[in-house]
């Protein structure tokens, strides 16, 4: 197995790995995932975020989407993990902690305090492997988020 970077001939293959994702967690009404826009993201002028990919015998298997982040309070940078995923035929194999390691190395090559991310409430399997390896729940935050019309309102209040 092996965790590289993306390249922009891996998009399609990026697309794919979130259709994946979505559907595990049973969120495929709310894709409306464009892949040029996707590519543009990743790897346009301005970046928005990064993947590491994991491959097995030249396959992707897997993938962890992130960008950074900043904490006022550490005064260092972070970076938080929007989405990470393994095929299921993959799973339980160390697939994700190799993506999850290889993230931690390059947060702390790149000087970050902290590494994040969240998981569904109902994930029980992803929260026994998150907390297999150490990361700990934020009990004491409450997520909020602003879309759609609530964020073109708010935009054009």
């Amino acid at each position: 197995m092996m965790i590289r970077s993306a390249t922009p001939t891996d998009v399609p293959t990026i697309a794919g790995l979130i259709r994946g994702l979505a559907e595990y967690e049973r969120l495929t009404h709310v894709v409306a995932l464009d892949e040029a826009r996707l590519r543009d993201h990743l790897f346009g002028p301005r970046p928005y975020a990064e993947v590491l990919l994991a491959e097995k015998a030249g396959a992707v298997i897997g993938f962890a989407l992130f960008f950074h982040n900043y904490s006022t309070f550490l005064g260092q940078p972070g970076i938080y993990l929007e989405d990470l995923f393994v095929e299921p035929a993959e799973r339980g194999r160390g697939h994700g902690k190799a993506l999850l390691r290889a993230l931690a190395e390059l947060a702390v090559d790149r000087g970050c305090g902290r590494l994040e991310w969240a998981v569904l409430d109902w994930n029980e399997p992803s929260i026994r492997f998150y907390q297999s390896i150490g990361a700990k729940p934020l009990d004491e935050w409450t997520g909020y988020r602003l879309t759609g019309d609530a964020l073109r309102g708010l935009a054009s209040s």
